[in-house]
């Protein structure tokens, strides 16, 4: 059964992450310039928080809330919903959507391993999806 893990294997285990002392100004910057929805937030390497675009939306635009002067502390997500590297990509997808939440730190025995998003379970599905159709079509007309 496939598992958190075999995401992160193909994908990576690169974290992005800012202090939670950052402006949202920063924080903003950076997902921007790295095209991505959120960051983790790290005090002393530990996660603290998760900081998403909907944590701007409704933490600080519909707040009336400067950017520039509000800190990452104030307005992140926490504390943060974390799954395991084991973690099944079904209980995965149920836990996205029930919490209807788009990223998700992976956590394991080691700490830190990685962040998961609903656009990455999407992907390894499709991929998935179409290596078995590939598979079954060469057993069907004996293609080897």
């Amino acid at each position: 059964m496939a598992s958190v893990r075999d995401i992160l294997a193909r994908k990576g285990a690169a974290c992005v992450s800012i202090s939670p002392e950052a402006t949202v100004a920063e924080a903003a910057r950076l997902m921007n310039e790295r095209g991505i929805g959120g960051v983790l937030v790290l005090e002393r390497e530990r996660l603290v928080g998760i900081f998403t675009e909907r944590d701007v939306l409704r933490r600080v635009i519909a707040e009336r809330l400067d950017p520039a002067t509000t800190v990452v502390l104030e307005v992140m997500t926490t504390p943060v919903v974390t799954c395991l590297p084991e973690t099944s990509l079904e209980e995965l997808g149920a836990i996205l959507s029930t919490r209807r939440i788009r990223h998700l730190p992976v956590v394991g025995a080691e700490g830190l391993c990685g962040v998961v998003t609903s656009g990455d379970l999407l992907a390894y599905q499709v991929a998935d999806q179409a290596a078995t159709i590939q598979y079954l079509n060469n057993y069907m007309f004996d293609r080897r």
